[in-house]
Order: C-alpha cells, then sequence, then structure tokens
C-alpha cells in the first residue's frame, strides 16, 4: 500500500515541482485576489512558461465566493481523507483540478454585483467535477487571461450561472458525495 501524499492547503502537494494554483491574497483590505495557475516542471518547457495569470477579482467579489469553494473542497478533501482547508492571507495553494474548478466560479463571478453571487455560488455548487473540469478547457483556450473578462466563454459562464433567484435562507441539505465510475487521479502521484 502506497504512502498518503502529503498536501497543503487545499489539496496541493508539498512535493517541488507540482502543477497547482496559486491564491494570491493581499493583506490588504482593498487589493485584488489573483488567482495564478502554476505549472511547476512543466513550466519553461516547449514554450509553457512558469505561470500564468488566470483571474483577477475584486476583493468583495471573493469575499461572495470565497466559502462557497471552501465548503465544496473540503467536502472532496475529506471524502478523499486529505486534509482540509481555508483561506488565508498570503499564497494559498490549491490542487491541480480544484483550482481549475475555482478559476470556473471565478471567472463565472468577476463582473457580478451582490445579488448575483449567491446565486453564481449555488449554482457551481451544483455542478460535477467533470463539468467545471470542460468548462475550464474551454474558456482557457479562448479566454483564460485576466484581460479577457468580457469574451467568449467566460461571458457565457457569468450568463449561464448569474441566471435565477438567491437560494433561499436557512440549512441546506448537501449534496450526497457520489462515487465516480471511473476513478480518476485527483489526488495521486504521477508516476
Amino acid at each position: 500500500m502506497s504512502e498518503p501524499i502529503a498536501t497543503t492547503d487545499f489539496g496541493a502537494p508539498t512535493s517541488f515541482g507540482a502543477h497547482v494554483f496559486r491564491v494570491e491574497i493581499s493583506a490588504a483590505r482593498n487589493d485584488s485576489v489573483v488567482i495564478v495557475e502554476d505549472y511547476g516542471y512543466r513550466g519553461h518547457e516547449a514554450g509553457v512558461p512558469r505561470d500564468e495569470e488566470r483571474v483577477v477579482l475584486l476583493r468583495g467579489v471573493w469575499s461572495g465566493i470565497a466559502d462557497v469553494a471552501r465548503r465544496e473542497f473540503n467536502d472532496r478533501l475529506k471524502a478523499a481523507k486529505t486534509l482540509t482547508g481555508r483561506w488565508h492571507t498570503g499564497t494559498n495553494l490549491v490542487e491541480r483540478l480544484l483550482g481549475k474548478e475555482l478559476c470556473v466560479l471565478a471567472w463565472a463571478a468577476e463582473t457580478a454585483n451582490d445579488e448575483q453571487l449567491p446565486v453564481i455560488g449555488s449554482k457551481w455548487a451544483a455542478m460535477r467535477p467533470e463539468e467545471r473540469w470542460w468548462l475550464f478547457s474551454m474558456t482557457v483556450a479562448e479566454a483564460g487571461l485576466p484581460g479577457d473578462t468580457q469574451r467568449g466563454w467566460r461571458r457565457a459562464l457569468f450568463h449561464a450561472l448569474s441566471d435565477g433567484e438567491k437560494p433561499a435562507t436557512g440549512r441546506r441539505r448537501r449534496r450526497p458525495v457520489e462515487e465516480d465510475l471511473i476513478p480518476l487521479p485527483l489526488f495521486k502521484e504521477a508516476e
């Protein structure tokens, strides 16, 4: 039996050179939050940059989506018997696939107002991880940089996830964790 992989923050491997996402949260309350894809060892090879900024969020927008992302990620990390995380000032490391999902949420929310943020969070949480990965792939191919806010799939994500009514307040029943039909290497070391 193999040993569990050491992780930090939100499932990110502690091994040097891992492909992860970084969420940079400044201590200053008015500064933006930046989500960066760090390619690890793959960076600087075959034209791949070392890292790429994916989205820059206003602090108010980040505050509106951070909790729903934390709850969703921690539920999945608990199911995988991995340490859970919390957002803190400074650099937060996020596992590669969870980082892709976070980008989808951030892209949908980046131009939203305070009334739309709970709707976006609710609709994002209702998606399956595979749906979020597919949306990341489609979006990043065309509009994956911070300056691409109103282009293509980024714009479509906002319209798709912000359309609806604010979820009812009160205790919401959590979606049960579903077993995958095909095992995916979410927290397995690449061989």
